[in-house]
Order: C-alpha cells, then structure tokens, then sequence
C-alpha cells in the first residue's frame, strides 16, 4: 500500500499544498514551523480520521479560515481509493471515500493503516496510564475493526454505570438489579478487551525486544508488561467486591478502563531509570514492533511516518532505519528533517528512490 498524491487546503498552516509521491521515501525538509510536521499529520487523518497532535479538530483548521479539507489517493493491491476529510466550523467532520460518506469513522480505520514516530511519543514514558490504553487500543484496531466497536461500547456502559452510582448517591436511593444489567455489559466486553489486549502484547513483546536490541545494541534488558486488574481475578467478583468503594466514589473502580502498561528497563521503570537517548531507543523500537505486528496480521505494509527522526538517533543508526526499506521490511516512509544536506547524503547512502521536498511557511518551494 501507499500514498500516491495529497492535497492540504486551509490546514493548520498550509493555505494550499500538492504533493505526487514516491512509494518508498518522501522526504520534507525546512525549519522549525515551516509545516513538515502538519504534513504527517494531514496523513494521518485520512488513515486514522484524526490528527496525532491535537484532537481537537477545529484548532487544525487554518488561522481566520472557517474550514480544512485533506484529500489523498492510497493504491492497495493495485486498486486506487481517493480518501477525503472535510471539516467546517461549526458543523460535523466528514470522511469520504471515493466520494461516499462514511456513516461511522470506525469504518474506515484500518483501512490504510499508518505508523507514527513522533518526538511527542515521550507521552507514553512520562503520563498517565491512558496514553498507554490508547497505544494498544490504536494498534489492536488497525488489524481487528471488531475491536474499536467492543471499545466505544464499553465505554458506553461505563459511562451509564458511573451515572447511575451518581443518581443513586443524588435520590438517596440504591437498585442492584439495574446495576447489574450495567455490570454484565462491562463484565462481557471488558473480559474480551482484556483477552485482545494480552494476545497483543504477548506477541509483540518478543518483535519489540528485537527492535531495541537492533538500535541499542543489546545494551539493556527491556520488556513490556501488561498490568490489568482483571488478570488479578475474575471481572464479576471484582465488581461485586468493589460495589461499596464505587458506591461511595461514584464511579466504577475496577475495570479495563484501569489498564497500563510497564515499560521496564532491566526490572525498572525506564520512566525513573533510563537516560533520554534510551527512552527514545525504547519508544523507536515500539513503534517499529508495532509497524511489524500490523504488517503481519493485515499482510500488507501500513504507511510509515517519521518525524524529526534525524535529530533523535545518530546518522548511522538512522541510515540502518532507512536501509530497512530496501530490505522489504518498510513500504512507503515519510520524513521530516531540519537540514536539507543531512537528508540527502543518509537517503543517497541508503541507495533506494526518494524524492526531498523543500517546505517553508506552510508551501512547497
């Protein structure tokens, strides 16, 4: 699969942009703020429906503008599918594809699935544990589209079962039979959120071990582990055992919304642990772990987007990155990079077709 051409109009800062791409490196070069990034990221919208850095739609449309529209044409297995997303202040998102209009976005996710490496991925290291719930939850979706309906369900359920125990607290009142209907919803969906979640990451550890060993050098143990209340017992009797805490906090304690993820570094927390230049080794190597994961189970390469990729691992271990496209591991990359000359000697090095595009305010020059 890969992106033949893309169109930005009124996107963050490109008034209007046109791009016919190689399929296998594309590389944007220029300075901080000229808009290499928004380009990504206009990628990443008509793969995953939304933008990687701001979820808020509305701030991705252009300065004193009033709408954005992306549109780009993805080639898998020999067939074209022209992708378009529009979205005016004020009114609904829009996702097309070849014209018809999407009735749920969930449709269209997995359908030219794309990869991430962004300097913001220090997010999964230093925040919360929900940054870490919608890694797995992106990854499983992109190869299982069952999977994201389980989720907007559970998730439904949830918010029901959090505003009954409210209700309950408001009118002085308490009714288990109702409460049990919610119970079971969480109960039947959560288990299977929590069976998909341990199958993926089991199988993916042993990818990402072999990843980090490749960039690092085999220079620290690392490993991921799945931390889930429900691996801890069964869901009804942690429901049942937690009624009075949910009572009293109204709000549903116990659950796959609770789920994390270690990322450990010989036994520790690489959050307390490890160095800068380690954590970004271990982010690199997730990501390329799940590009693999992906590859495998839809049996075709996703998109990969790499941003400021240059500046975060040194020239060498960048040119192995890249090398990996002649090798069959990578399809269709995109990059972004602040010196021009840097990318032109790593990507003529790496012996494969590329095109550089030069990008300043938001235009192609």
């Amino acid at each position: 699969m890969h992106l033949k051409n893309l169109q930005l109009n009124q996107f963050k800062n490109h008034s209007q942009s046109s791009f016919s791409f190689t399929e296998q490196v594309n590389c944007f070069v220029g300075d901080n703020g000229a808009g290499k990034t928004n380009i990504l990221d206009a990628i990443h919208y008509l793969s995953q429906t939304k933008s990687y850095f701001n979820h808020i739609d509305a701030q991705n449309i252009q300065f004193e503008k009033d709408y954005f529209m992306l549109k780009g044409s993805f080639e898998k297995k020999e067939v074209a599918d022209e992708i378009q997303c529009n979205l005016k202040e004020g009114e609904g998102k829009v996702i097309k594809r070849n014209q018809k209009r999407y009735k749920r976005f969930s449709e269209h996710i997995g359908q030219f699935p794309s990869i991430i490496i962004s300097p913001t991925d220090t997010n999964l290291i230093l925040e919360g544990s929900e940054v870490r719930r919608k890694y797995l939850d992106s990854s499983i979706a992109q190869y299982k589209q069952s999977y994201l309906q389980i989720l907007i369900q559970y998730s439904k359920a949830l918010k029901q079962r959090n505003a009954l125990l409210k209700q309950f607290a408001e009118r002085g009142y308490f009714d288990e039979i109702t409460l049990e209907i919610y119970d079971k919803q969480l109960i039947d969906l959560g288990t299977t959120i929590n069976k998909e979640r341990t199958t993926f990451l089991a199988e993916l550890t042993p990818v990402f071990n072999k990843y980090y060993a490749e960039i690092s050098g085999s220079k620290e143990n690392v490993n991921l582990t799945y931390k889930s209340q429900l691996n801890e017992g069964n869901y009804a009797d942690l429901l049942s055992a937690s009624q009075i805490k949910d009572r009293a906090s109204n709000y549903t304690q116990v659950g796959t919304h609770k789920d994390d993820i270690i990322f450990e570094m010989n036994t520790y927390p690489i959050k307390k642990i490890g160095s800068q230049g380690q954590q970004k080794s271990f982010l690199i190597a997730l990501k390329l772990a799940q590009f693999e994961f992906i590859k495998n189970q839809i049996g075709f390469k996703p998109i990969l987007l790499l941003d400021d990729i240059f500046d975060k691992l040194d020239d060498n271990r960048v040119l192995k990155l890249i090398s990996f496209v002649n090798k069959g591991v990578f399809g269709q990359v995109f990059i972004t990079d602040t010196h021009a000359e840097r990318s032109e000697e790593i990507l003529s090095k790496a012996n494969i077709p590329y095109s550089i595009f030069n990008i300043e305010n938001g235009a192609t020059i």
